[in-house]
């Protein structure tokens, strides 16, 4: 028997499945996608539910899919208007999947009318409901065009909500959604209006700081200390400044970028006010290690951020000029005594020793291109031995 899977190009029968009947005039489209389609617009609830979860796995892989099962938007979006718990979970993992990595069906899920729904969910007893609910917004608020949209439908104090209350994955997701909308600038303000900075902490504090969800928190901090409220906010929270040097410490390259970015702004805009809290966290070791091994990005932070901590914010004179250690031994000689001073001028010891290396090995590759009709062997070696 032929496989419903390997139909003619030419073939022109019909497939029937729980009771519905469809013509397979559309060879290009897999036989699947077709009887989800139908399924979905069938008005039966017992059909619906079934398309759902068929376009659920469908789309889990699936970019083809995804377009292919654009047309099941509209259907899935009213299974999340019905009275059935069991229908909103699948419709709503269903546009999940339909959303990932496609900005028109996301656009296409907002215009829908699918908001309204989601954003009641957050507020669910069901935590599995809530937890789609939010792991929706997560992806949708990754489009600049839902960003405001969403934030106008009142989603930013129930995300807060989650991040207070929700579970481990929901709390995640939610400060994700945050970081995105946070990009755009009318969300900002509303944002800080909810005052989040002390349910950030405390995921910040208790996630792993290599983690993604590390990164979203330093970056949504970074955002947040723009303004003096956020500032404030974190240096009242206990354990704030530290969450952020430990993330600045072990994060990834990404989130250690963000952390200092957070540390830098806080310093810039008050030094007087900020550098003690600061240093106290014992941040000197840290700031060492990303001048070298940081982003170029990290790097050019954690150098600036290194002058403004040092004793005197005015420039010292030509005989102790602004060199990387000379900055780093003024703040080391003010923290005597202090655990954090033998691990700095153990780090400057170390980064010494990566500098030399990284000079030796920069001038063994000047040698390398060094050729007879550029220069004589022995111009060369003088040239390397000179250095």
């Amino acid at each position: 028997m032929e496989s419903p899977h390997s139909l003619s190009p030419s073939s022109s029968s019909s497939y029937s499945s729980d009771g519905v009947t469809f013509d397979t005039e559309e060879p290009r489209t897999p036989l699947a996608v077709r009887r989800a389609l139908h399924l979905i617009n069938s008005g039966e609830p017992h059909l619906c539910l079934q398309a759902a979860r068929d376009i659920r796995r469908l789309t889990k892989t699936s970019q083809r899919c995804r377009r292919q099962l654009s047309q099941a938007v509209g259907p899935l979006v009213s299974m999340l208007r019905v009275d059935s718990p069991e229908s909103h979970e699948s419709a709503l993992l269903a546009l999940l999947n339909l959303a990932v990595k496609d900005e028109k069906n996301k656009i296409n899920i907002v215009e829908a009318g699918a908001l309204e729904p989601i954003v009641s969910f957050l507020k669910s007893q069901n935590v599995n409901l809530q937890e789609s609910a939010t792991a929706s917004l997560l992806t949708l608020s990754a489009s600049s065009t839902n960003k405001p949209i969403i934030s106008a439908c009142g989603a930013i104090p129930l995300l807060v909500e989650v991040l207070r209350d929700g579970s481990p994955q929901a709390k995640a997701d939610a400060v994700m959604a945050l970081s995105n909308l946070s990009t755009h600038p009318t969300n900002l303000s509303t944002i800080l209006e909810t005052n989040p900075i002390p349910f950030i902490v405390d995921l910040l504090k208790s996630c792993k700081k290599s983690s993604k969800t590390a990164e979203k928190c330093c970056a949504l901090i970074e955002s947040l200390v723009d303004y003096d409220e956020g500032r404030t906010a974190l240096t009242s929270e206990e354990g704030g400044v530290l969450a952020v040097v430990e993330v600045l410490e072990s994060g990834t390259l990404q989130s250690r970028e963000h952390a200092v970015g957070a540390l830098l702004t806080m310093c810039q805009s008050d030094r007087c006010k900020y550098r003690e809290p600061i240093l106290r966290e014992g941040v000197i070791p840290g700031l060492l290690e990303l001048t070298v091994q940081g982003t170029p990005k990290s790097q050019s932070k954690a150098r600036t951020l290194l002058q403004l901590l040092r004793e005197s914010p005015y420039p010292r004179s030509e005989i102790q000029p602004d060199t990387l250690e000379n900055i780093v031994c003024n703040i080391i000689s003010q923290i005597d005594g202090d655990d954090q001073s033998g691990k700095a001028k153990k780090m400057l010891a170390e980064m010494v020793q990566v500098s030399m290396e990284q000079s030796l090995r920069h001038l063994q590759q000047r040698a390398l291109v060094c050729t007879p009709s550029d220069l004589p062997i022995a111009g060369c070696a003088s040239e390397v031995s000179s250095k």
